[in-house]
């Protein structure tokens, strides 16, 4: 399938377009129908009439940003119109909600004429907390948003003119640092006199690059004093005083060429004019003014950016408007102004040279990213950039008197900012820092793997736990410690074959297996297997707790625990369980590896289990016992078995609010059970289910993991009186770390 079909396809399939409107409150009921509109609804009208501040809190105009464009200027495409260019506006809708949580409505409006622009946004802007303005030729691009902003008091933005100036500026700034240049001192190019260009050129003039050092060049040719063709109030501010009348001529001898026009503009014969270490921004989408590859031929010291996702250094605009509009509208800000923008253009910059997450580098097809002459821009992936550069937008609107309501708690807001776009991470936030609160020793038996190493890396930094790697081959090990910058006092290393602790744990694990098959000979070698080893350092109170299986199957590495960890007292079986986060709800799935078809006593069992593990993590539990019947709505053996274990949990753990058998429908939809079963205890919804059988625990997560895009945090074992912890086979650098935290949280809380 060619790229032309493949777009087609992904606009018209199924529901057409890229956006739909979603309710984020429940309208299931007559009362919830009578709450959302009459005569519900008239209360917030209301209080809005009386306090006009009030429609920040009972509307969503706080989260809401027009995108508004005439289709004047369409990347790439023209003066389209404003019916052609809706595709774009609505792809910018689905940009805001999925980098920054940002709703979108798109307006295109059928005009050409400025003036229409202006209007329609005035008259729109009750509806909103912003204004994006997107694609509209220059010079009406300046003249609509310096109106707007002078005549609104909501954030104005016009992306294509600030957006690619912000994140150039970033880019630029690091750039010079990389080449040893002084900012007051650079002499830039610029090639292109539209919204972007002439934006460009402002921010970097405001960030100290000398107005009389850039010289601009539009499609007649350098912009000089003097000149009548083709000018207008915005390309006077850069006319200079020059002789130079080409870009061939304006070239030599530059520091910077920035470039916001089209294809092929500069030369390689220019290139070979420039200073040393140039600085080549070719910025025209979707094909530059240069590519790399033609620069490469000429000069092996230049620092290269486009827009293109398939070259180094991309200056894509999704760095940019998602998150100064995040921070705009998190403190009501009344304007976007210069400090805003100037906070994000650092933020960006400081951004590049912190380390890069695996995580991020996984994104990228395992790509490594290291500040420098190909990395000086954060990735558009890189979920860091919101918790860098909204803060940091909403910190400027309060330091220049723009905010109307400031934030009082940064790194609360930064949390609520995590949350936004993954529920998980407030979950994964409580286990982390619990984990932090007491440290543990923690056993990786695949102590030589790479991920593994890279993982402890950071948990031992982070002050999560003591990591004991175990291995075959120790010298080995030491020379990848020295390669992930890993001190070696900092780990334990340990080796079977020759570790003094061997005999005694061979004759432990005799003892312990002698009367189920196992011959000394089977226990000498059993013990030189890592998994083997490690479950015996965790028994015999040398390690706190395990985490492995990266790179075997699980049944494989669940048996050495089975066979030598003890169970809790008084439990009869272990299980496995997920942590299933989905649309803001964290939810506790077991059985889901264990046991195949558990009997009434197992299912109840299971339940205690999980409800006292859900505590762990600041979850009151409200277990449902899930079958394919509503409280005997059908009489099968399989439901009868469900029902028992109900019984069984209220007798012997009277303190758990559980109820059953249900469906799961309405375990987890408090309108459901609310209306249709008002005697059951689980008013409000259940976050622990317990599945009749593996099977369909198995079955559940999986769907949900994979169609319902829901974050799944496991498989964790419960029972055992250790903690020991299977991770999925070729689990990401994410997972082992969320794994390593719960590992060590689990060995606090069965060391209480």
């Amino acid at each position: 399938m060619d790229w032309r079909e493949e777009a087609l396809q992904y606009h018209s399939r199924e529901r057409t377009g890229k956006l739909e409107v979603v309710p984020c409150k429940p309208c299931e009921t007559s009362k919830d129908l009578s709450l959302a509109y009459t005569p519900g609804v008239a209360e917030p009208c209301r209080e809005i009439h009386k306090d006009p501040s009030k429609v920040y809190d009972y509307t969503n105009k706080g989260n809401l940003v027009a995108v508004v464009s005439n289709g004047t200027a369409v990347l790439g495409l023209g003066n389209i119109g404003a019916l052609a260019g809706k595709p774009v506006m609505e792809g910018k809708g689905v940009l805001f909600k999925r980098f920054a949580d940002v709703d979108v409505y798109d307006i295109e409006v059928d005009s050409e004429n400025p003036e229409d622009v202006i209007k329609v946004c005035k008259l729109l802007a009750p509806t909103f907390g912003g204004i994006n303005l997107e694609d509209i030729k220059a010079p009406d691009c300046f003249y609509i948003e310096e109106t707007l902003k002078r005549e609104l008091n909501i954030p104005v933005f016009h992306d294509d003119q600030h957006g690619t100036a912000i994140i150039s500026s970033a880019a630029f700034l690091n750039a010079l640092e990389l080449t040893n240049r002084k900012i007051d001192e650079v002499k830039c190019v610029f090639c292109g006199a539209g919204a972007a260009g002439i934006a460009c050129a402002e921010l970097f003039v405001t960030l100290g690059v000398k107005r009389e050092n850039i010289i601009m060049v539009d499609s007649k040719g350098v912009i000089y004093k003097g000149r009548t063709e083709r000018m207008n109030k915005y390309k006077e501010r850069f006319a200079v005083d020059t002789p130079l009348r080409t870009l061939d001529e304006a070239i030599e001898g530059a520091d910077a060429f920035i470039g916001v026009s089209v294809k092929g503009m500069l030369t390689k014969e220019m290139v070979k004019k420039m200073a040393p270490n140039p600085i080549i921004f070719a910025m025209a989408n979707p094909d530059p003014e240069i590519t790399p590859e033609e620069v490469a031929e000429v000069r092996d010291d230049a620092i290269m950016a486009t827009g293109r996702s398939d070259y180094p250094n991309q200056v894509n605009n999704v760095l940019g408007f998602p998150f100064i509009f995040r921070g705009a509208l998190d403190v009501r800000a009344k304007q976007i102004n210069e400090e805003m923008k100037i906070a994000a253009v650092k933020a960006l910059a400081s951004l590049a040279k912190e380390e890069v997450p695996d995580y991020v580098s996984k994104a990228y097809g395992g790509k490594k990213f290291t500040f420098g002459r190909e990395y000086i821009i954060p990735k558009p992936f890189d979920p860091r950039v919101l918790f860098w550069v909204a803060p940091a937008v909403a910190k400027a609107a309060m330091e220049s008197g723009v905010a109307r309501k400031p934030i009082s708690d940064f790194e609360e807001y930064k949390k609520r900012l995590e949350k936004l776009l993954d529920k998980s991470k407030e979950f994964l936030r409580v286990i982390f820092d619990k984990a932090k609160t007491s440290p543990k020793k923690i056993v990786f038996p695949e102590g030589d793997n790479d991920l593994i190493l890279t993982a402890c890396k950071e948990l031992k930094k982070e002050g999560i736990l003591q990591p004991v790697l175990i291995t075959h081959n120790p010298e080995v090990l030491k020379e990848k410690l020295k390669e992930h910058n890993i001190e070696e006092k900092e780990i334990e290393i340990v080796c079977p074959l020759t570790d003094d602790s061997l005999p005694e744990y061979v004759a432990r694990y005799y003892d312990l297996r002698k009367r189920k098959g196992v011959t000394p000979s089977d226990a000498q070698k059993r013990m030189l297997d890592p998994h083997y080893f490690g479950a015996m350092m965790v028994r015999m109170g040398r390690a706190d707790g395990l985490l492995g299986g990266l790179t075997h199957n699980y049944p494989t590495i669940v048996k050495p625990a089975l066979e030598i960890i003890e169970k809790q007292k008084g439990i009869g079986k272990i299980a496995g369980l997920y942590v299933v986060i989905i649309k803001g709800k964290l939810l506790f799935f077991a059985d889901t590896t264990m046991n195949i078809e558990p009997t009434a006593e197992e299912l109840a069992e299971i339940a205690i289990l999980t409800a006292e593990y859900a505590k762990n993590f600041n979850v009151e539990p409200r277990v449902a016992m899930l079958s394919f019947s509503n409280f005997g709505s059908v009489k099968h053996p399989l439901t009868e078995k469900v029902r028992r274990a109900v019984e069984i949990v209220k007798f012997r753990a009277p303190h758990i609010l559980i109820d059953g058998e249900m469906q799961a429908d309405t375990a987890v939809v408090p309108e459901i059970i609310e209306t249709n079963y008002p005697f059951s205890e689980l008013q409000g919804g259940a976050n622990v289910l317990i599945f009749p059988d593996l099977q369909s625990g198995n079955i559940a997560y999986k769907l949900l993991q994979r169609l319902g895009n829901a974050t799944v945090v496991g498989p964790v074992l419960v029972g055992l009186s250790k903690s020991v912890n299977i991770l999925q086979k070729h689990a990401e650098l994410k997972e082992i770390l969320n794994m390593a935290a719960l590992t060590v949280v689990e060995a606090q809380e069965l060391e209480k």
